[in-house]
């Protein structure tokens, strides 16, 4: 499984790339691997303020339908529109044309709270 550096991550399989006082999140190799062929992207929290462990959306595979948490507190500033149609995209490249939302974040401080690379690979038993 490919697990990036220069990410931040948490418990449940989703990475984040800081970009000033904003969030690029989208799932993990790890996860799309898990979940499959990827269908169907849902995010109605366009525009919303949610905390850290609240649901912004969900994502529908061939196996199985799973949640989507904030990984932080924050505005959710943009959705991936290309998910609309290509789906898939989380499948090809999770870390690049696959990214989900685009977050400000309410308070910087919480991405120390995010898990390392190594610490990541650990969880998963990489």
């Amino acid at each position: 499984m490919n697990v990036l550096e220069n990410l931040k991550y948490t418990k449940d399989h989703e990475w984040i790339r800081v970009e000033g006082d904003v969030a690029i999140i989208g799932i993990t190799d790890f996860a799309q691997h898990e979940l499959g062929d990827i269908v169907f992207v849902e995010v109605e929290t366009e525009g919303e303020t949610l905390d850290a462990e609240e649901i912004f959306g969900s994502i529908e595979a061939v196996k199985t339908v799973s949640d989507l948490f904030m990984p932080l507190d924050g505005e959710v500033l943009e959705f991936n529109s290309q998910l609309e149609s290509n789906p898939d995209l989380i499948n090809k490249d999770p870390y690049g044309e696959g990214w989900i939302i685009k977050v400000k974040i309410s308070n910087l401080d919480d991405v120390k709270e995010l898990m390392l690379a190594a610490d990541y690979k650990a969880h998963i038993g990489a």
